[in-house]
This record gives C-alpha cells, structure tokens and sequence, in this order.
C-alpha cells in the first residue's frame, strides 16, 4: 500500500457530510439548539428540579432492615430541627416550638425532644424535634425548609440556638457549589484566547459549550421527577460536561483554521475539520460512555445514576461540537481563519520552538524520557498503596454548613454516633423474646447505648449509639460484629445510614475487579476498532492506568494523609467513600483516553501519508502539544474551580479529575507516549495479516 492511498473510513466520511450539511443550514442549527435548551430552562423553572440523595442498595443487609421496618402510615419525608440552650430548656418552650413547628406548611408530625426516646441530653440543654412532612424527600426545596426551620421562632425568642438537622439541613446546604465555577470558565476564556489568537474562537467554543452545558444540566435536574437524583450528580454533570465541552470545541475549531489557513475555503475547512477532529471527537466520546458503562456491573444504583448523568453530558458535548461547531464557523469562520498579529505571534513554531525541541528530545532519546516519565509517575503513584475505602458522615463537612454544625451540637451533647445511629433488627423464628437481642448488643465493645426496643409481629428493633462516629473504621467494624451475633432462635440484622455506607462499600470491593476488566476490554476494543492496531490500544489503555494511579495518589496525599487539606475547606483528612474511587475509574480511563485519541489520531494521518513513524510520532507531538496542553489547562481549571464546593465529594472528585488530566497532558502524553511510540518504531501500527506501508522513494 502507498502512503496517502488509505481509505477515508465511513465514519469519517459520515461525519464530514453532518459538518457539512450543519454549515449549510447554520442558521436552522443555531436556531434549533436555543429553541431546545430555551425549553428544557422553562421546563425546569416550572415543574423544578428536584433531588434526592437518599441511598438504596438492593440484596443488601441495610436496605432488608429498611425494608421490614418502612411504616405504611410513616411521612413521605422526616427532618429534624435541633435546639441547643445555654442552661436546661423549659418544657413550655418545648411545647410552644412543637405547636409552631406543626402549623408550618407541609408538616404532617412533629415529636419533640424527650428523654424517653434519647432526643433530649441528660442536662436537657440539646436535643431534636422530629418532622414529618408531606413531599417527597425529592420534592424538599429550600423554602419549604427554610420555613420549617424558622417557625421554631419560639424556642430562638427563649434564647435557644436552632438549627436544621438531617433532610433540612441537607437542602438547606444545597449541592455545594460556591460560585467559583466562574472562575473556571473565567480560566477558559483565557486560554480559548491565547490558542485560537483572537476573541472569535474563544466565543464560538464557550458558545457552543455553554449551550450543551445548559442543556445537560436541565435535563439531568428534570430526571429527579422520574427517578431518585442525588445532587452531587448535577454538580459533576455540570464539571464534566464543561470540561469536554470547551476541550472538543477546542479541537475542532484548531483543526478548522490550520486547514483553512492552507488555503481550503470556509466550507470546505469546516468539513474537512468535521471529518477530521470531529471523528476524533466521536470515538473519545464513546470510550467516555464505554467507560461509564462499566459501572452498570458494580449493582450500586447511586454509581448507575452519576454514570447516565455524567453520560448525557458527554453525549450532549459531542453533539455541540459535531453540529453546533460547524454551523457557528459557517456564521463566523471567515474571522477565525484570517486570525491576526496575536495569533501569528502564538503560533510561530520554527526549530526553535518549544515543542520542536520536545518533540525532537523524545524521539532521539525515547528510552531516557520514557524513563524520567515513569520515575516523575510513579512517585505520584506511591501513596496509592495506601488507599482504603471509609464512610463519610456529617462531621467530614466543613464546619460552615448547616449538617456540619447539627452534628457538632449532637456530638458533643450526646457522643459522636449519636448522630448516625444504627438500627438492629431481629427476626425471630419462635417466641419473641427482645431481652436476650437487647443484652448481647449491650455487651459489645463499641456500644454506647441501646433504646428500647419495638416488637412488631416477629421482629424485634432497637436503635443502637455507637461510641464512634459513623465516619470512624470502628463504627464499620461493629456493623459486622452485630451481624455475626448469636442470638438463639433470632437472625440479626443491621441497618441505618451508616450500615447502608458499609454495605455500599462492601459492593463496590466484591465489583471492583470486574469493572476494572470490563471497562479495560471494552476501552481497548474500541481503540483497535478506532485504530486497527492492536499493540497501540493496549498501550493506550497502560497509559490510562499510569494516569488514574497517580491521581490516586494524589487522593490519598490529601485527603487520609492530610497534605494541603486545609487549603481546600476542610478542617482534617476525611475518609475516602468506596464509590469515588470507581467512579474516578470510570471518568478518567475515558477523559484521558480524549488526548489519547486526539494525539494518535493526529500521528496516524501523518503516518497514512509518510509511512515514516519516526517522522510521523514527532510531527504529531509538535502539532498537537500545544492544542492538548491548551485543552488540558481549560479541564483541570474547570476541575480545580469546583474544589471549593462545600461538598467533600465533589472536593474529591476535583482533586482527582485536575491532577489525572493535568499529568495526562504533560508527563504522559507529551513524554511517555511518544517515547513508547518511538521505540516501538512500525510495530506501533502492526496489524495482524496487515501488510507493512511502504515508502516511495
């Protein structure tokens, strides 16, 4: 075969006829795309968007106590409102808070602190009011709990402290976001400058990222009337669906102008460009999806949601950027390719230039900076070793919001389990007897106290207060210890918030293995499909693993070590959930495929045209560094802006997400795969009963 006689494959050329016919009919594009986010806003104002992060496991020893003890005449929703005085608080102050909180709107029950049921403090200076509500814990907007909260006017006109505890405090403290995300998209703006060498492509990309951002968010937020929607899945949405929003407007608006700048007319350029990164686009984008299919074999409903959540945004980027993106450079793409003295000075790369020089260094010494690479990798691998999974609780928020400052006054009035109390339940297989339940989880190590217990047919329950916080390893390690306790003719059983972490985590360990494979052969199928050389996708699918291991080594360094962690909001190091690390998987093996693609996506062209693969790997770092680096830096300042969240996840998430692209983009991208490339030489694209190219001349 010559070099430049490959065949243009069919989804190339089916995507350059989208690009195409987008740019023929820009305006009934453009059009369409406001007329259908317009509608999605004004959906979303009037019916809302409703969340839920209510945490249900199927099969599961917590969701079975859940289960057998759910109360048919039980309230759709319950929160609760806790009070903290100076000296004891009067039982008429008590008894005048409890009729004020019933006449608030919406509240079906109220139960008042009482000694009797353990929501009153031997000193009678802290306890909790228990309200019922009519709506569905998805339903619970702000000011349904700001109302709630504040007809306790009694008890703060008697000097008493009120605050909202559980559900309320929860909506109350909303999904975390501080408003720095305009910061990110500040950064962004920046950087579209800087790369595209004008105003014009900053526009048209943020434009296009902005519309697809909007969109993913109002549909994701009207799902919460269809199914359980927790709100940290808005939040990643939002951070996911920017981050590869801007990052694919990025590339095909680069790849336009390079070519319309070689003197292809507009038309012609936006196809081109369409058929070129907007293929590149489409297959980074299915490995995303790929990847966040895994988590469909974890059985975690909450993974499934923040996968399909998470996947909208990355379909709805694609879709911007392969009909969106096309129809705005027909409208403005003149200006764009014409550029102007910025961008003549930006883009100066003569044998002197950075990525000349880099390109040049790697490919002469592969072995030397494919060595530098791995040792730079594996020092911000190494703390991994120590991850382990924990449960995060009330007290792991920082000390500003509204469930942080309920769990603080419980603690320290009633111990620290007294806010994340346990729920043991006996099904007893003859006589009901509670007494020899109550005595042999009275005698574990690790319990405070035990409440009365509740008979209902042949079930006995009793609510337990551990010595430790629900956050605390302790607190996990006594959930197995009373599952495994022997109590004749009785099967224990242990549920609560805490137990439902415990069993979630105990998931996500048994499932980890086989999603980490299936996700590995699916990404790697898709790369040979993509490619059609079998040693370059498994070498793709190692470097996104070299990747993901250093961001968790990073996770751990901050967030169980503690480096820095003050810096980001918190007060100490905080436990790691189970299902951030999986979900980080997920994400990142298909984030950091994106550059991936985008860089062989690049060589391979050079490569169909030369046949020459040194030639072709040093072409295509020195044509590609700076856009993936550009691409890069508007990701991780995307990441880095939701950092500041109140939400310790969302914080995780972050970290995790900036420093696995950051180090994706430079240290493995612009090192290590070219290095292995090089050194490889044309076993790179070796395909089995595949000829070798051959080179004229």
């Amino acid at each position: 075969m010559v070099p430049g006689d490959e065949p243009i494959p069919l989804r190339a050329r089916v995507i350059t006829a989208v690009g195409r016919a987008c740019a023929r009919h820009r305006l009934a594009v453009v059009g369409a795309w406001v007329l259908v986010v317009l509608a999605l806003v004004a959906g979303a104002r009037m019916f809302g968007t409703p969340t839920d992060n209510d945490v249900r496991l199927p099969g599961t020893d917590a969701q079975l106590v859940r289960d057998l003890t759910a109360a048919p005449e039980a309230p759709l929703t319950a929160g609760t409102v806790v009070v903290v005085a100076p000296d004891r608080i009067g039982g008429d102050v008590l008894a005048a808070t409890a009729d004020s909180l019933r006449r608030s709107a919406h509240v079906t029950s109220v139960r008042p602190p009482s000694r009797k049921d353990g929501s009153l403090s031997g000193d009678e200076r802290t306890g909790w009011f228990t309200v019922g509500l009519d709506v569905r814990r998805a339903e619970l907007t702000k000011p349904v709990a700001r109302a709630v909260v504040d007809a306790a006017g009694p008890a703060a006109d008697a000097g008493v402290r009120v605050l909202p505890g559980g559900a309320f405090a929860q909506v109350l403290d909303g999904s975390g976001t501080t408003g720095t995300e305009l910061f990110g998209l500040a950064l962004a703006a920046v950087v579209l400058f800087l790369a595209l060498g004008g105003v014009t492509g900053a526009v048209l990309a943020l434009v296009s990222a902005a519309l697809s951002v909007v969109a993913t968010v109002e549909v994701v937020g009207l799902a919460g009337h269809l199914t359980a929607i927790p709100a940290q899945a808005s939040t990643l949405a939002l951070m996911i669906g920017l981050g590869v929003g801007i990052d694919y407007s990025l590339f095909l608006l680069t790849r336009f102008r390079a070519l319309a700048r070689s003197g292809l007319d507009v038309p012609d350029a936006i196809a081109r460009a369409a058929g070129d990164s907007g293929t590149a686009v489409v297959v980074a984008g299915v490995t995303v999806a790929v990847a966040l299919a895994g988590l469909a074999l974890t059985g975690v409903p909450l993974l499934h949601t923040l996968a399909w959540t998470c996947g909208i945004a990355v379909f709805s980027a694609v879709l911007a950027a392969l009909t969106l993106v096309p129809a705005l450079l027909s409208l403005a793409g003149h200006r764009l390719a014409r550029g102007g003295s910025l961008h003549r000075r930006l883009t100066r790369t003569g044998s002197g230039g950075f990525w000349a020089r880099q390109a040049d260094r790697v490919t002469r010494r592969p072995w030397l900076a494919g060595g530098v690479a791995v040792v730079l990798l594996a020092l911000l691998a190494a703390p991994a070793a120590g991850l382990r999974f924990g449960q995060l609780d009330a007290g792991s928020a920082p000390e500003a919001t509204a469930v942080r400052q309920a769990d603080d006054a419980v603690s320290a009035a009633f111990g620290p389990g007294a806010g994340t109390p346990l729920v043991v339940l006996g099904q007893a297989s003859g006589t009901v007897d509670p007494a020899p339940l109550v005595a042999a989880v009275a005698a574990q190590p690790g319990v405070a106290a035990v409440g009365p217990p509740t008979v209902s047919g042949q079930l006995v329950t009793v609510q337990v207060i551990a010595t430790t916080a629900g956050g605390d390893p302790a607190t996990a390690d006594l959930v197995h210890r009373l599952r495994d306790l022997p109590v004749p003719g009785t099967t224990v059983h242990v549920g609560g918030n805490t137990a439902a972490r415990v069993d979630l985590a105990d998931r996500v360990t048994e499932r980890l293995p086989l999603v980490i494979a299936a996700v590995l052969l699916l990404s790697v199928l898709v790369l040979l499909l993509a490619f059609r050389a079998p040693l370059l996708a498994l070498k793709a699918a190692v470097m996104d693993l070299i990747s993901i291991g250093a961001a968790y080594g990073v996770l751990v360094a901050v967030f169980t070590w503690g480096w820095g962690v003050t810096w980001i909001g918190l007060s100490g190091p905080v436990p790691i959930p189970s299902f951030v690390p999986l979900m980080l998987f997920a994400l990142l093996f298909g984030l950091s495929m994106d550059y991936e693609v985008f860089l062989l996506s690049d060589v391979q062209r050079r490569w169909h045209e030369t046949g020459d693969n040194l030639r072709s790997v040093r072409e295509g770092l020195l044509g590609t560094g700076r856009v993936i680096t550009a691409a890069a830096a508007i990701m991780v300042g995307v990441f880095l802006a939701f950092v500041p969240s109140t939400d310790p996840t969302i914080k995780m998430f972050g970290v995790g997400l900036a420093v696995a692209i950051a180090v994706d983009a430079t240290v493995v991208r612009c090192l290590l795969v070219p290095a292995t490339m090089a050194a490889l030489g044309d076993l790179t694209w070796w395909t089995p009963g595949r000829k070798r190219l051959a080179v004229n001349g």
